[in-house]
């Protein structure tokens, strides 16, 4: 295992930080969910258990998706572009909320009549979601 995980490891082009953009898309419909980053701890914590982990930039600390909220992200099937600096996660979202703000994906707003407008309705407030808990992203 630990030969498949280094080859793994080392096809991916890591940014100077060590992470790598991950794209994550509804696995039936392709909506994109969200955008996030990975380093090589929580990808391999991603394959292991099945379920999303990221990096928090801001945090500087390893997460799983729904970790607080409960919308976790089962994953179905990873693809990594020809660059190898993106994967794109096709994910089953748990509870219908992936984005912290409490819609159905962190791309809620579209560019109309000169502005950003808000299209996508939310599911549930963030106090609902976290009551006294800090925000997962």
């Amino acid at each position: 295992m630990q030969i498949v995980a280094n080859v793994l490891m080392e096809t991916i082009n890591w940014d100077s930080n060590g992470l790598v953009c991950a794209v994550v898309q509804e696995r039936h419909s392709l909506r994109i969910l969200m955008v996030a980053w990975m380093n090589a701890e929580a990808l391999q914590h991603t394959i292991e258990s099945g379920y999303a982990h990221y990096y928090s930039r801001s945090r500087r600390k390893l997460w799983m998706k729904g970790e607080q909220s409960g919308h976790r992200q089962k994953v179905f099937e990873m693809r990594l572009d020809c660059d190898g600096d993106a994967i794109v996660l096709l994910v089953e979202q748990l509870g219908d909320i992936a984005c912290h703000t409490g819609h159905a994906s962190c791309f809620y707003r579209i560019y109309q009549q000169q502005n950003w407008q808000i299209v996508d309705p939310i599911i549930k407030s963030e106090d609902e979601i976290y009551s006294s808990q800090s925000n997962e992203q």
